[in-house]
């Protein structure tokens, strides 16, 4: 039988260990997101290090990519049968080993085997940071650790380039590239003890089984989805690319049938048919991909810009980007205070300021001659900071609102399957859009070299612009959620998780 669990409606119902506990939580989600883009800096290096081809490189990023894509729905709905908080301790066990089997990786087939087991692992972890939180804190905090989330999420992304800028730079102990996966080895012992001492229990709730059948489908649908817009610029965008996708949906819509048809049945769901009919978790799944599409892929390019196109060291590039982390961080504070206040809205003006900013930042570089300026930089990435800020935490808080805590988990898992799909399809177009018109530039009118790349990133950054828009346009359909009532107008729920 399960356990009855109270979700906590006022402060003084919560647990005190709290905050303390979300902290080794955000640690380790910290950990794992800004291993994604450090990776991007030290790819030079393995290659030579290692004597690796082209392909082997876009593999040490793929198998990572498809394999954390992979797990997370499956894994997301395993918290929910055996244990958030013991699948949280073992993916992030089993991210450590991963880090420490890729730092010391002596051939190229070890390291992409390592990082498959890094995904794997991330993949285990990652949804429970969201679903023990969901039912750990009470309304009037949610805002804030939302807020916190998407800090987090935000920092890494940026601050993977700059940490890995300075890794490499320092060469510590001769290691070249590998420090950027032996550091995250002390921080993922202290993420394990820590979150295993402070982290609420969150009781499993066994009636609950795991959909086979479900997990095929929905797994091979993401492979199908996600490699080729992962190698599809590596063999020039073919026909069985586009063809492979078309399945994957088709396989989409198979797994949606099955869903119902279990819940016909009374079993238990992979993703709930319910969430798929709630309007805020659909739209705004949809809107996550879109927006998710947006960040990643506008940063790599923008690191080639700087450093290929430039000569601006990994540290140099990464510090032009600071801008953009500041701004994050005093909108997502901003955004805790205001809690569930707003948040439609709080969407829509972040979207805003993230065009507006992506728009400006495109004029400017359209216009950067021979040399970059960073200080012309520094107010559009700034505002572009603001605006993500202001929209992530929102967002999220938006749509995991109308989870049942018995599906916190299976609900964040597809959130980040869709945070992941949206990433890969963004680097995809962006990258394509970019390194298309830095081959061709010339061709088409591009006098220099330099003129060329300030003509690619310019382009690319139109597709910001207009994904930011659409985002803000899809706002009106959401539907907006009914104030908390006060500490003292709710009795305490207990619900089944």
């Amino acid at each position: 039988m399960s356990e009855p669990f109270r979700v906590p409606q006022t402060v003084g119902e919560a647990d005190p260990r709290r905050w303390l506990g979300f902290a080794f939580l955000l640690l380790a989600s910290f950990m794992n997101l800004i291993d994604v883009t450090v990776v991007n800096v030290a790819l030079p290096s393995m290659q030579a290090n290692l004597q690796a081809t082209p392909s082997d490189i876009e593999w040490v990023v793929a198998a990572y990519v498809l394999a954390f894509a992979l797990g997370l729905l499956p894994f997301g709905r395993l918290g929910d049968i055996v244990g958030r908080k013991r699948m949280f301790l073992i993916g992030v066990a089993g991210f450590t080993i991963g880090s420490l089997l890729c730092g010391v990786a002596p051939t190229m087939p070890t390291l992409i085997a390592a990082r498959a087991l890094q995904g794997l692992a991330a993949s285990a972890m990652t949804p429970q940071v969201l679903s023990i939180a969901q039912v750990t804190f009470p309304p009037s905090e949610r805002g804030l650790m939302f807020s916190l989330f998407g800090l987090a999420a935000s920092l890494a992304s940026v601050a993977g380039p700059l940490i890995g800028g300075v890794l490499i730079a320092g060469n510590f102990w001769g290691l070249d590239w590998r420090p950027i996966f032996l550091v995250n080895i002390p921080f993922g012992v202290l993420a394990v003890i820590g979150a295993a001492m402070t982290v609420t229990r969150v009781p499993p709730h066994p009636g609950l089984s795991n959909d086979v059948v479900g997990i095929g489908l929905f797994g091979l649908a993401i492979l199908l989805l996600v490699y080729p817009l992962v190698e599809g610029h590596a063999f020039g965008w073919p026909a069985w690319g586009f063809a492979l996708m078309v399945v994957a949906v088709a396989l989409l819509g198979t797994f949606y049938f099955w869903q119902r048809r279990r819940s016909a049945a009374g079993a238990s769901q992979l993703l709930p048919v319910e969430l798929l009919h709630n309007r805020n978790f659909l739209v705004g799944s949809i809107m996550t991909v879109l927006f998710s599409s947006g960040i990643p892929g506008s940063f790599v390019v923008l690191a080639v810009f700087l450093q290929t196109g430039f000569g601006f060291t990994p540290l140099m590039s990464g510090l032009t980007t600071v801008p953009f982390s500041v701004g994050v961080v005093f909108a997502s504070l901003l955004s805790g205070r205001l809690g569930n206040r707003f948040l439609p809205a709080r969407v829509a003006i972040g979207s805003l300021l993230l065009a507006i900013g992506w728009g400006s930042l495109a004029l400017v570089l359209r216009n950067t001659g021979d040399a970059v300026d960073h200080w012309a930089l520094l107010v559009p990435l700034a505002l572009g900071g603001l605006g993500l800020g202001i929209t992530i935490g929102a967002l999220f808080q938006t749509i995991l609102a109308g989870v049942p805590p018995r599906d916190a988990g299976s609900g964040s898992g597809a959130l980040q399957a869709s945070q992941q799909i949206g990433g890969a399809l963004g680097v995809a177009l962006i990258g394509e859009i970019f390194f298309t018109w830095l081959e061709h530039g010339q061709d088409w009118g591009a006098a220099t070299r330099s003129a060329a790349f300030d003509a690619a990133i310019s382009h690319a950054m139109i597709y910001d612009l207009v994904v930011f828009l659409i985002v803000m346009a899809l706002v009106p359909f959401l539907k907006p959620l009914p104030r908390q009532a006060g500490k003292d107008e709710r009795a305490p729920v207990v619900v089944e998780v």
